[in-house]
């Protein structure tokens, strides 16, 4: 509860804020925290706001100074995406952190740190208005964010008059480049790269622009108006983007580019390898939410079974519940406490009305006349190796449990696509690429985002087209070290 005095907003209660540094510190586990500086070192962020943004220090201030820190930008520069989280030798929740500090400045009406992150965001942010959407996300949390809300609509509505305003940038280079893929690295590639002069030709094989931004991310999550918007800011500076154009072989590029970027996203679905995946009804986790996004799917009052426990897995459950779903299921191997999908990701889906099973593995799938109707399922034990730490899976004898369903949607992962490369540039399942430079062992050829790490963050994919345009810069200006 509030109460003001004196024109300022306080806790009707000091003990607040130790009950919430007592949370932090205990919960969140920020008391097993031994300054490594792991968190500050991987964060896209941070290398991208040129050291603004240090998740290390703001971990620091809490402890010394809670009232101070919700009142500053850095609570609101964190991007979701986990990976200091996941990099953590302690395991720290930085990003679950820094929400609930989010929800206190709010709730206290310290709105100045967010607008002041807002400027950071479209100054140092190669795609702001789509990482406020699904980076950022501020409007995420448990407290009214009213007057946030009113701010972020603000910021969206003049980034979108700013685009008449944005000019053709100077051409001083006669080198080209060709990248190929429009999401995330492939148009901050291109931004950078048309900034230093260099004339830039994207290749999508889509009809329309953005890769995964378009196709795998949900439509109530990131409206496809604010993938138009970034796409046309990237076109007003000069950069050509041919869609409809599948490259097949980098042979006739090498030819006409002095320099390549394969940004090719992670868009090839995997499969379970059991019966009836064949059947009418059976579809990626990537097909749905590409017919969701474009309303090219009827699921009006259907029982859908989603495999996987991932954040996609959580995305087409949402989806599939807002295009009318009678009943949404999402099983998966892992346990409640190993489920790959963010906290905050399962929450909204059981919300918004998802049942999660979990310890689950697919065995079959049953249909009528070529049409999927049930899918089995048996329960396992997952025993963890005390020599190795290996996860070994032991199903449990006459647990199998079968599920009707009208469409089963696999969530179980992607990978990319490595058929028309050369083989001294692919790794295992990924291409091979230095990750600081993003180099690959041929001449001229570059790669970045899901291509070389695997299925990540619109940020890290972000990172790596940052990461690639300056070592293109250094590569076609002649020099060896692109570090």
């Amino acid at each position: 509860m509030l109460i003001n005095i004196n024109g300022d907003l306080i806790m009707e209660t000091l003990y607040e804020y130790d009950r919430l540094l007592e949370e932090l510190l205990n919960s969140d586990k920020l008391k097993y925290c031994y300054e490594c500086g792991t968190c500050t070192g991987c964060c896209p962020i941070t290398e991208m706001s040129n050291g603004i943004y240090k998740p290390r220090n703001v971990l620091l201030k809490i402890s010394l100074d809670l009232k101070s820190v919700i009142k500053e930008k850095e609570i609101w520069l964190c991007a979701s995406c986990h990976k200091c989280y996941r990099l953590c030798p302690q395991g720290i929740k930085t990003p679950d952190i820094l929400i609930k500090l989010r929800d206190l400045s709010v709730e206290l009406g310290y709105i100045d740190g967010f607008i002041e992150a807002l400027d950071i965001i479209k100054k140092d942010i190669p795609l702001p208005a789509v990482a406020l959407f699904i980076g950022f996300d501020p409007l995420f949390g448990t407290t009214d964010r009213t007057k946030i809300a009113e701010i972020f609509k603000k910021f969206i509505e003049d980034y979108k008059e700013g685009i008449s305003l944005v000019n053709r940038e100077d051409i001083t280079s006669d080198k080209h480049v060709a990248i190929i893929g429009s999401g995330p690295a492939g148009l901050t590639a291109a931004k950078y790269l048309i900034k230093k002069g260099y004339p830039v030709t994207i290749f999508e094989s889509m009809s329309e622009v953005g890769g995964m931004l378009r196709k795998g991310i949900p439509f109530f999550r990131l409206p496809k108006d604010i993938v138009d918007i970034e796409a046309e800011y990237v076109k007003k500076m000069g950069v050509e983007i041919k869609t409809n154009s599948t490259i097949t072989n980098l042979d006739d590029l090498k030819e006409r580019y002095d320099a390549i970027f394969l940004a090719i996203g992670a868009q090839k679905s995997k499969h379970l390898g059991i019966p009836g995946e064949d059947l009418d009804g059976v579809i990626t986790a990537i097909d749905f939410l590409n017919k969701a996004n474009t309303n090219d799917i009827d699921i009006q009052d259907k029982k859908v079974v989603i495999v996987g426990g991932g954040n996609v897995a959580m995305d087409v459950a949402r989806s599939a519940l807002r295009l009318g779903a009678k009943l949404v299921n999402a099983c998966c191997i892992e346990d409640n406490e190993t489920m790959p999908a963010y906290k905050k990701e399962i929450q909204a889906a059981m919300i918004e009305g998802t049942e999660i099973k979990t310890t689950l593995l697919p065995t079959k799938i049953f249909g009528d006349n070529g049409r999927v109707t049930a899918i089995e399922f048996i329960k396992i034990i997952l025993e963890k190796s005390e020599d190795t730490g290996d996860i070994r899976i032991i199903p449990v004898k006459d647990s199998e449990q079968r599920l009707d369903a009208d469409i089963v949607v696999l969530a179980i992962g992607s990978a990319t696509d490595l058929s028309f490369l050369p083989a001294e540039i692919i790794g295992r399942n990924v291409i091979d690429a230095n990750p600081l430079t993003t180099e690959t062992r041929l001449p001229g050829i570059f790669a970045g985002g899901d291509a070389i790490f695997g299925p990540a963050t619109a940020t890290e994919a972000m990172l790596t087209g940052k990461r690639a345009a300056f070592s293109i810069d250094k590569y076609l200006k002649g020099l060896k070290d692109l570090i």
